[in-house]
This record gives structure tokens, C-alpha cells and sequence, in this order.
């Protein structure tokens, strides 16, 4: 999981990168299509070609690796974003967002991807959309969009059919798969060890364990309540580059997200109940591990008070002189701690 960065801008008129840098070098790929055409060019050089793009296809340009300031300023001055909008893109630690900006939409959201030792790949995806234009600024060169190009290419589905704002309606839903392949794997894992009832482990280590679980769902939470906001947004926008024919998509986008919520609030119930059984658990052996010593102590009481007695240094101590006297003592305190194991034994303390 990447650590959140302390830095902070500097100066204000010029653009920082924020973030880890995960690549060498940026690389830039650009695709173009319409209904009847389609063209690709997987390595885009930059100081060979203007990256604005001018066309009557639709067009997407997108670029891994964010720490090369120079070629995202570039790219959005060629397309007079304001410079706000570029430092959004290069401070990774920005939450999740959606501007109207006119003749583009600027869109920005974390993607979550979980491995099988359930370490975070946290990624920042911004994208900036006009009307036939498209571009998207990815942190690593790990592509969630290659089902989409596998779809322009063999021109399946609607996606060649509509404008941009499909093409952002179909990135989202990658990025949203993510969510979902991440909430099916932190729950298998949960159901694997995070029931005391099956696990062995009851320690600390248990609940150090249930502690973290909580912390990565809420961490989901927060991203996806921000990612449904946005939706929300562009839902709702009377922007000209979202059709209204769209909004469906969107809304159904919106849904993913309530879905995910609820299975994290499902979720979170379950670590609820598996804590609170926990201690439960460690609070009926604790009470096992009291009625033991009690019952031991209970037992030995009266057998101590008997040695009390006879091991005062007493002249007149009748016993003392009886020939069977220790032997009788003995037996008069074994016979004594069986009928107080008999006696616990019918009350069932044990």
C-alpha cells in the first residue's frame, strides 16, 4: 500500500508532481475511431508530434506515468486547462472528483486492486473529456482499460457507435471491477480468518488482524462514497459532452457503487459481531480459567484450616498423643475433599 505523502506545493504558479514515481519514462499511447475506421499508435512521441488533437474520430489519448510535468503540462495547455486542474492530476493524493469545465469535464478517482496478501495497489486515474477528445493520465503502466481497446478494435459492442462520453461510461466500469474483484477477495479472506470460531489464532494477533481488515474497508468506503458522488454529478450535469441518452449508464454506474457499499457495510458487520465474539470467547475462558482456581480454593480451604489447627504448638492437644491420630486427620481431610468435589460436581461448577 503506497504511504500518503507529506508534501506540499511550494509555489503556486508552477506544477508539482505529488506522488511515487513508478515508471523510467512517461509513455503515451493514442487511439482513434469512428464507426467505419479505427487506428492505434502504442508509442506516441512526444517531441516528434502535437499532442492536441484535432479530428473528426473520436479520440483517446492516454499516458502512464505522471512524474514527467513537462508532458502533462503539455498536453493540458494544449487544451487550455487551467492550471488547477493540472496540479490535480499530478498530486496523487488528491480525492476523488468531478469539474465542469465548460468545454471539458475533468474527472479524477482513486482505483483499488487488491493482491492475494491483500496489500493495496492504490492507483490516481484522471481523465479530462470534451466532446470528441479524451485523455487519461495513469500513475502505472498496469492497464485496467485493455478490455476497452480489445472492444474498439474488434469493434464490439456500442463503443465505436457513441462519443466520449461512453468511452468514460465503459474506463469507469474498469476502474469499478477493480472495486469489485477487491471486496470479493478482502471477503474470502475474511471468511477465512477472520471467524474466531475457526480460526486457532485467538491472540492479539487476531484482533490486530480484524483492526486492519476495518481500516482497508473503510479506506474502500471512503473512495467509492467519493466515486458515487462524482457519478452523481455527472449524472446530474447539463454539460453538452454527457448526452442525456448516457445518464443510464452512469446511473448504473451509481448502482455498482451502492452495491459496493452495501457488501462493505455487510462486511463490516461481520468483523463487528466476529470482535464482539472474540471477546466473548476470551471472557468465558477467562471465567473457566476463575472457576477452576476457585473451585481448587474452595477445596483446600478447609483442609488448610485443619492443618492450622494441629500445627499449633499447644501442650494440651489430645490428638497429638492418639497413636492414629495423623493417619485419622489424613482421612478426615481426603473424605472432606470429596464430598466438596461431589457436592461442586452436582451443582455442575465444573
Amino acid at each position: 500500500m503506497r504511504k500518503k505523502s507529506n508534501l506540499r506545493i511550494s509555489n503556486p504558479q508552477k506544477v508539482e508532481f505529488l506522488g511515487e514515481k513508478f515508471l523510467e519514462k512517461s509513455e503515451v499511447q493514442l487511439i482513434t475511431y469512428n464507426t467505419k475506421s479505427f487506428s492505434e499508435d502504442q508509442e506516441v512521441k512526444p517531441a516528434e508530434k502535437d499532442l492536441r488533437i484535432e479530428t473528426d474520430r473520436v479520440s483517446w489519448l492516454n499516458i502512464h506515468g505522471l512524474h514527467d510535468t513537462g508532458l502533462i503540462d503539455k498536453v493540458c495547455t494544449g487544451i487550455n486547462m487551467p492550471r488547477f486542474i493540472v496540479q490535480d492530476i499530478l498530486d496523487t493524493g488528491q480525492r476523488t472528483k468531478m469539474q465542469d469545465l465548460g468545454q471539458y469535464i475533468f474527472v479524477s478517482v482513486k482505483s483499488i486492486l487488491a493482491d492475494a496478501e491483500m496489500h493495496f495497489d492504490v492507483e490516481q486515474i484522471s481523465f479530462i473529456v470534451g466532446r470528441d477528445d479524451l485523455y487519461s493520465f495513469q500513475e502505472k503502466k498496469g492497464d485496467h482499460f485493455e478490455h476497452v481497446r480489445v472492444r474498439i478494435r474488434e469493434n464490439n459492442g456500442l463503443v465505436r457507435k457513441k462519443g466520449t462520453d461512453f468511452l468514460l461510461y465503459l474506463l469507469l466500469e474498469g476502474i469499478l471491477a477493480n472495486y469489485f474483484t477487491t471486496i470479493d477477495t478482502l471477503e474470502e479472506t475474511i471468511s477465512e480468518s477472520g471467524n474466531p470460531l475457526e480460526n486457532k489464532d485467538t491472540g492479539p494477533a487476531f484482533i490486530f488482524r480484524i483492526e486492519e481488515y476495518k481500516r482497508k474497508l473503510l479506506r474502500m468506503r471512503k473512495n467509492i462514497a467519493s466515486l458515487k458522488e462524482a457519478l452523481t454529478n455527472l449524472e446530474k450535469t447539463n454539460s453538452e459532452i454527457i448526452h442525456k441518452e448516457q445518464h443510464k449508464y452512469f446511473f448504473d454506474l451509481k448502482d455498482s457503487c451502492l452495491l459496493l457499499l452495501e457488501s462493505i457495510d455487510s462486511m463490516e458487520q461481520r468483523m463487528d459481531s466476529a470482535e464482539n465474539l472474540f471477546f466473548s470467547m476470551q471472557g468465558h475462558r477467562m471465567n473457566q480459567v476463575m472457576t477452576t482456581l476457585t473451585i481448587m480454593a474452595a477445596i483446600f480451604i478447609p483442609l488448610t484450616f485443619m492443618a492450622g489447627i494441629y500445627g499449633m504448638n499447644f501442650r494440651n492437644m489430645p490428638e497429638l498423643d492418639w497413636e492414629y491420630g495423623y493417619f485419622s486427620l489424613l482421612g478426615l481431610m481426603f473424605v472432606i475433599a470429596l464430598l466438596l468435589i461431589y457436592y461442586f460436581k452436582r451443582r455442575k461448577w465444573f
